[in-house]
């Protein structure tokens, strides 16, 4: 630890801390603009300066790192009068119209840090220019003229979701944000996750579904964890009146650090479906509304006379998993109980982890690999930020080896980009073992003896060249800090001989030793890994059961589940909204959607969070956990509330904090 004094107060912080953030942690603030915690120091506004005892004039104190005695004052009178003047000059570079600006009054850091200096109008005219106003995204507009040139944006998009899409054109007082070649926003590159909004400290960036609708100091906000995916971020939702405003990256968020994909921050507050609001039941050919004890009865007494399939969703949480499989398999003895996904992303990993527990790593290990096996996994579209922890680091020199049959956006950022035929990824796999063995790149020896053989079939087998083959092999074999990740494209294959041999290759370059497991499956949807703790992963195959119960919850529901239910004799869903599955069933019971309920999440790489209620739900409308208890204690049986222990039956792909 370092000592230091700041006016006049005893600091002691970590070697490598910079003033800014040294005096932050003593609870002494420094006016700044340009600076955010998750970004790279940059030091452009300059009103963070600090005057430093033998230092000649004041310097930024976002970019100085403390050294070992250092005596600092933050406000003398020669700083304010300096930091007035950067923010005169700010204010007059832009049409910087307070009173228009759904930011003002609260919410422009720019705007508070002039009250902070006392500043009461503009010392110096602004210079009245006519700044574009790209409003052709649909998520966000980008009004120039209320840009203050921090380019937080520009690096949120580089250095959060590593992207690139942002930077700044023109010179001087010409210079202005755009996207890529300066083409309209909608038209760009852009991924549409939103990172740049939320650090832009004034109004150039505006979110067009929340702009106007309220100040932060009247919203209410509620830390919770987004069940977009299995990734699992930190997310804080901001409400008020029972209404989700917007969501946010939580910035100390542990899987996350506040970056955020599309799906997390956009689809979840639009999300256009019809709620469904009342039980409904089939009468005459047509759903009607029914009560909730006319609805239940009917289900109760199906159910207690014959034989059920039941499927749940796996973004249900925890507590009510644990409830369903109880009910289902356990008091009802139902053979078919399992969930939606079908263990398509885990049953394959679950069953290897059975002789292997715990064999998988943490997603923080992409963050400073420094070469990524990405195989059967398109992180472009479904685990985004997962994709983000990497990709931010290609234009460090970090390698991306991409392997799918299908093409992906992934294909335009990849060192190397591989096409193997469908189903023809054990035949790779093994391939690249045979090409390091042979060429002695081996960190730990897996005995190959037949390595030209292998190489042969391969090629034959997956279509790749040789020479490619031999490519990426020693790419991933050179690596200091290699990291294999992998998604459905091979866990749908359900085979554990290609998740054991995906395993040795991570052992054979060194992913996997005794100090590290980089090696990383992406799971599904928000609680996949609690479902394949629990068990719920057998195919959906129908085998004469009269009843089907499917607890989709808010879920999405696909064309194959809708066509295999189609064929039950008689259906209960429960459902958020209205779907082709709800107008085939029998029985509808309305529940809630993931802001109106609360419950335990397991990510993908193990770590176990809550997710908090932050609205209620329409009046009418039972939470998914209540509705299954409901169900028990009408048919006379009493439910196992130890869903901690019903996660902790099975042996665990990843260690489980």
């Amino acid at each position: 630890m370092i000592e230091i004094t700041i006016n006049g107060k005893k600091i002691s912080a970590p070697k490598g801390t910079t003033v800014l953030r040294a005096a932050e942690s003593a609870g002494i603030q420094i006016p700044k603009l340009c600076d955010h915690k998750e970004l790279t120091p940059y030091g452009g506004c300059r009103l963070c300066i600090v005057e430093v005892k033998g230092m000649r004039v004041p310097i930024a104190s976002c970019t100085l790192p403390i050294s070992e005695g250092m005596e600092i004052e933050t406000e003398t009178e020669a700083l304010k009068k300096s930091r007035k003047f950067i923010l005169s000059m700010l204010f007059s570079e832009r049409n910087h119209f307070c009173p228009f600006c759904q930011v003002s009054g609260g919410d422009c850091e720019l705007q508070n840090a002039a009250y902070r200096e006392e500043m009461t109008h503009w010392p110096i005219q602004p210079g009245w220019n006519d700044f574009p106003v790209d409003t052709s995204h649909p998520y966000f507009a980008l009004d120039n003229n209320r840009c203050i040139l921090c380019r937080r944006c520009v690096r949120a998009c580089a250095e959060m979701a590593g992207n690139f899409t942002l930077s700044v054109a023109e010179r001087g007082a010409k210079s202005m944000i755009v996207a890529d070649t300066d083409i309209p926003l909608g038209e760009s590159t852009c991924i549409k996750c939103g990172s740049c909004v939320q650090v832009c400290p004034t109004g150039a960036l505006i979110d067009r579904t929340s702009a106007y609708q309220s100040h932060d100091k009247n919203l209410q906000e509620i830390k919770s964890v987004c069940v977009g995916c299995s990734v699992g971020c930190s997310i804080k939702i901001m409400v008020r009146d029972n209404r989700v405003v917007r969501i946010e990256g939580d910035w100390d968020g542990s899987v996350n650090h506040g970056a955020m994909c599309e799906h997390g921050r956009y689809h979840t507050t639009n999300d256009n479906r019809v709620r469904l609001t009342t039980p409904l039941m089939k009468k005459n050919g047509k759903l009607e509304p029914v009560s909730w004890d006319e609805a239940l009865n009917a289900v109760q007494e199906k159910m207690a006379k014959e034989s059920v399939a039941a499927l749940a969703s796996t973004r249900l949480s925890a507590e009510t998993l644990a409830a369903f499989k109880d009910l289902f398999e356990s008091k009802l003895h139902s053979k078919l109980v399992t969930s939606i996904e079908e263990g398509v992303p885990t049953a394959a990993v679950a069953k290897f982890a059975e002789t292997h527990e715990g064999f998988e790593g943490k997603l923080d290990a992409l963050k400073t690999a420094d070469t990524v096996l990405c195989i059967g996994a398109n992180v472009n579209r479904s685990h985004m930020v997962a994709g983000f922890l990497f990709k931010r680091n290609l234009n460090a020199g970090m390698n991306l080896i991409n392997i799918d049959p299908d093409e992906t956006t992934l294909d335009e950022v990849a060192r190397l980009s591989l096409k193997p035929k469908a189903g023809s990824d054990h035949s790779l796999i093994l391939a690249l073992q045979a090409v390091i063995a042979k060429e002695e790149l081996e960190r730990k020896s897996l005995n190959i003896k037949d390595a030209d053989a292998r190489i042969k079939k391969a090629v034959a087998e997956t279509g790749i060249s040789e020479a490619d083959l031999t490519k990426a092999a020693r790419m991933l074999a050179h690596a200091v800090s290699p990291m294999i990740v992998f998604g459905k494209g091979v866990t749908a294959q359900r085979d554990e001989t290609l998740i054991e041999a995906l395993y040795q290759l991570a052992v054979q370059v060194g992913a996997v030793d005794d100090e590290r497991n980089n090696i990383l499956s992406l799971k599904g949807e928000s609680n996949s890994q609690s479902a394949a703790l629990m068990g719920l992963e057998q195919p959906f195959n129908p085998n004469g059961e009269k009843v089907t119960y499917i607890a989709v919850g808010d879920d999405y529901v696909a064309k194959k589940l809708v066509e295999k239910a189609a064929k039950s004799p008689y259906l209960v869903v429960q459902a958020s909204y209205e779907s082709k599955l709800t107008e085939q069933a029998d029985v509808v019971l309305p529940v809630s959607i993931w802001a109106e309920q609360e419950g335990h999440y397991i990510n993908l790489d193990g770590r176990m969070r809550k997710a908090e209620k932050a609205i209620n739900a329409p009046e009418n409308v039972r939470d998914n956990l209540d509705v299954l208890t409901e169900l028990a204690k009408r048919m006379k049986l009493t439910l196992d509330a130890d869903w901690e222990k019903a996660i902790r039956e099975r042996r665990s792909s990843v260690a489980l904090n």
